[in-house]
């Protein structure tokens, strides 16, 4: 799942020619800010940010067995001609396939593999294969959410989860008469080392928080003179259900693999313990209108909210929760006295980025109890680093925000693909301009309960730039780490170049954006790649978006068709 920094080459444009161009010289150092070098017949090439290369035509691409003199293969009027992709290590280059039958091979001369691109109609089907967008008509201060999940991985490792849940009087006390009130769950859970872990939290940590809130409600009804729980107990109520599963997870399971003495057991119950995932969940109590977001590891929620400005201002909701932090290293270097390497090189005893994650039980695990796992099971070798294991916690950091709906916050859930593409205040300057699109009707969205919350907020003048308050492009607030792809990817155009509004779910026109946006090139190759190829510039994403407003009492959960996947029979989770 993490990547170390690593400086690669942008994805390049296209270059002419019957056939792609293949790199057979050796690099030279030009001046910053080159964009590309010149072909001796005057096409221009693709090359390194910072390099200038030669190059001259293959013929890798066999559509016909006759070829020219010069390598590349001979063009006929009739042959259509193609995008390719060419993968080489820590670089990837544009060029053309000409005819329309099957590429020779997997790889070029030079080893490098090949694959015919996406055209831009492709990649945008590929974008929302896996969009959801429903409307929330509980009138509870919550009008719309949308989703999208794009793999890198294979199978993805990323999962996530939403519920409603309708609480009576009985359960938690209400006012204004009303006879119950709605607590509505949110989550991304951004897996490494597998898939297991957050599976698992899809299925069972709303239910584990839930329960433990019920506990913490219900106890407050019981003293006339509270009623309502303690701003410090439901966020100790929502600790504990993580916790609490983390150890279901890690440590009941091994007690229950050791009693039964089955390796199928073992494969069943170990896979979430020995797997990993950071957790993101959102709360929301439409009573109080207090959203706690609960952070467990590196995923990222941030509020949008208009300002008297007129422009949006991006808060963030939660702390990146890594070995890089120096809040989280000065916390296990005091759980951990006089272990120089608790943390090494931004990562837990060297390994994982993430401080605080569920599962990955051998920073939890004592080294007696993994080397009885693995010479009875399975599981690998401990760190030469492991001396007061656990070393990585479930326990999330929760934070409150006071919702006003009546202003039309949103907020923006999301893994850390994402945050590595983008900034906080690029992220809800994009969903403010997609948001004046969608009151303008620019992204197509013709629903009849498109809410008049929208159309309120916006004034006519348009900026060239996104409609966010800037608080600087490096600024490293809380921990949060810089979008790292744009300097992989040598991205420095200003933002009006750069983004592009076209999706009508919020959450796949966040995504296009991080991408590539208006750089369709960009876009179809980071889309092309497949795995294990495409680990090097993206990981997996799970985006999330949830509009607040004051929205219709129809009662009802309904998904939003028009932006949403056509196929699948997709069903409201919440």
């Amino acid at each position: 799942m993490r990547l170390r920094r690593v400086s690669v080459a942008v994805v390049t444009t296209l270059v002419g020619g019957g056939a792609f161009y293949a790199y057979r010289g050796s690099p030279s150092k030009v001046s910053e800010g080159s964009v590309g070098a010149t072909f001796a017949g005057g096409s221009p090439v693709a090359q390194s940010v910072g390099q200038n290369r030669s190059f001259s035509t293959t013929s890798a691409f066999a559509a016909s067995p006759q070829a020219s003199p010069s390598g590349a293969l001979p063009k006929t009027a009739a042959e259509p001609a193609r995008r390719a992709l060419i993968v080489e290590q820590g670089e990837l280059y544009t060029g053309t396939i000409d005819g329309d039958g099957p590429l020779s091979k997997e790889t070029d001369d030079y080893g490098r593999k090949v694959l015919e691109m996406m055209t831009p109609e492709q990649a945008t089907q590929k974008l929302r294969t896996n969009e959801q967008s429903y409307l929330v008509g509980r009138g509870k201060g919550v009008v719309r959410y949308d989703v999208v999940q794009i793999p890198s991985n294979d199978p993805i490792e990323d999962d996530h989860a939403e519920k409603i849940l309708e609480v009576p009087q009985s359960s938690a006390a209400t006012q204004d008469g009303t006879a119950s009130s709605d607590w509505m769950f949110w989550g991304v859970f951004d897996g490494h080392s597998g898939w297991t872990t957050s599976a698992k939290l899809r299925q069972v940590l709303i239910s584990f928080v839930a329960r433990e809130l019920n506990e913490t409600y219900k106890s407050a009804l019981t003293d006339p003179a509270v009623s309502f729980p303690t701003p410090e107990s439901v966020d100790n109520a929502i600790k504990k259900g993580f916790v609490r599963l983390d150890h279901e997870i890690t440590h009941e399971s091994v007690n229950k693999v050791l009693k039964a003495q089955s390796k199928r057991v073992a494969a069943e119950l170990l896979a979430p313990a020995l797997s990993g995932s950071c957790a993101l969940l959102s709360f929301y109590d439409s009573r109080s209108k207090l959203l706690r977001v609960a952070c467990t590891g590196d995923s990222r929620a941030v509020l949008g909210r208009r300002g008297t400005s007129g422009k949006w201002i991006a808060t963030p909701l939660s702390v990146d929760q890594t070995g890089g932090n120096a809040e989280e290293v000065a916390r296990l270097r005091k759980e951990h006295p006089g272990e120089p390497y608790v943390t090494h090189n931004g990562r837990i005893l060297g390994g994982l980025e993430p401080s605080r994650a569920f599962g990955d039980a051998v920073y939890k695990w004592t080294k007696e109890t993994q080397d009885k796992i693995k010479n009875s099971y399975f599981g690998r070798t401990p760190s030469k680093y492991l001396k007061t294991p656990p070393y990585v916690t479930a326990e999330p950091v929760v934070t409150t925000t006071k919702v006003e709906p009546e202003k039309g916050d949103f907020v923006v859930m999301a893994t850390d693909g994402l945050w590595e593409m983008l900034t906080n205040e690029e992220v809800v300057g994009l969903v403010g301009q997609w948001l004046e699109a969608e009151a303008e009707g620019r992204t197509g969205n013709s629903n009849s309960r498109k809410d008049s919350w929208l159309k309120s907020w916006f004034s006519t003048q348009k900026a060239s730039v996104l409609p966010v308050e800037q608080n600087g492009r490096d600024a490293d607030p809380g921990g949060q780490r810089a979008p790292i792809r744009q300097q992989q990817w040598g991205v420095t155009a200003p933002q009006n170049e750069r983004f592009v509004v076209q999706d009508m779910n919020a959450a796949t026109h966040l995504v296009r954006n991080a991408l590539g946006g208006k750089d369709q090139d960009m876009v179809c190759a980071l889309l092309t790649l497949p795995s294990p190829y495409s680990r090097r510039y993206r990981d997996d994403l799970t985006v999330e978006v949830i509009f607040f407003g004051e929205g219709d009492k129809s009662g009802d959960v309904e998904l939003n068709k028009e932006a949403s996947a056509r196929e699948g029979g997709l069903k409201a989770r919440l």
